[in-house]
């Protein structure tokens, strides 16, 4: 086999995208990795939704994964028992996506800590990038926002496993039908909302497609409370850095600093964002429905500043 070079990448870190890509062949090889700090109590929860989350990088860039690795930093303190309830929330995971467990790296540490690397595969010709958006589309958005606000008034004992067992199955919804549906309709260009809210992706995706991008506020999907815990100041600590990153990006209209705070909640575990044109928008959400994909419009591409993002 020929030695591989620079030539091979397709993708790699320019333009912040969800995975890099390498080409092998006839394939287009997804590399990604992630990993996080627990977000739930539950071991078997925080594995599933953590594996979700790095799965999710292969399918926001119309991929499918075929091996993981686990990355895992526990205690030896924790009982093996919990240690081991959270690999098997991870491997279900990976097996629930049709990939397989191939290893793995653990290391003691003071803060559990776990995610996984992951490998995918996809056609060369219909890698979806984070970049592309053209003017005139409109963004769909699959899955509610709000679960950074909401995993944070879990941990100060507002809320419950138990009251948001339906936010928990989100977070641990895997993409995969989503992303299959972005494939099959096509897009001009996807990204998962994850560690920097819908506007920092958002602004991602139109710096990097040299656009402006409009959200409405009044299209976007919320999970219940997740505003009145805002507007009460509670809010991941990573909000803020969220915020400094968006400074002079944003004109923020009628968002209010509850509403900055939603638009700059950390997800875990996030929907698809997708940008096509608008003529296609129906048969997308189409697609999404019959697959049992929640999906809405929530904006649209329009002529301006690349990267800036208006509120309406």
């Amino acid at each position: 086999m020929t030695p591989g070079t620079s030539d091979d990448l397709m993708v790699g870190f320019d333009t912040s995208d969800d995975a890099a890509v390498y080409r092998l062949g006839e394939h287009a090889v997804l590399l990604t990795v992630d990993f996080f700090t627990p977000m739930v109590d539950d071991p078997y929860d925080f594995g599933r939704i953590t594996a979700a989350n790095a799965l999710s990088d292969i399918y926001a860039m119309g991929g499918r994964p075929l091996t993981a690795m686990n990355l895992l930093a526990m205690p030896c303190s924790l009982p093996a028992e919990m240690t081991a309830r959270v690999l098997q929330g991870g491997a279900d995971k990976v097996r629930e996506a049709g990939a397989v467990i191939v290893g793995g790296h653990t290391i003691d540490d003071k803060e559990p800590k776990y995610g996984l690397s992951v490998m995918g595969v996809c056609d060369p010709e219909k890698v979806v990038r984070n970049v592309g958006a053209q003017v005139g589309d409109v963004l769909v958005l699959t899955k509610k926002l709000g679960v950074g606000i909401l995993n944070t008034a879990l941990k100060n004992g507002f809320e419950t496993e138990g009251t948001l067992a339906e936010v928990i199955e989100s977070m641990a919804h895997l993409n995969r039908a989503a992303s299959e549906a972005m494939v099959e309709v096509g897009v001009h260009a996807g990204t998962d909302i994850t560690g920097f809210g819908i506007a920092g992706h958002a602004r991602e995706m139109a710096l990097g497609s040299d656009v402006a991008i409009e959200l409405d506020l009044a299209s976007l999907p919320l999970w219940r409370d997740v505003l009145q815990y805002s507007a009460d100041g509670v809010k991941p600590g990573r909000t803020a850095d969220v915020l400094a990153f968006l400074e002079g990006s944003v004109d923020w209209g009628p968002a209010d600093d509850a509403w900055r705070g939603v638009l700059a909640d950390p997800q875990t575990s996030g929907g698809l964002f997708m940008s096509l044109p608008a003529q296609r928008a129906n048969v997308l959400l189409s697609a999404l429905a019959e697959r049992g994909e929640d999906a809405c419009i929530v904006g649209r591409v329009v002529a301006g500043e690349a990267g800036r993002i208006i509120i309406r």
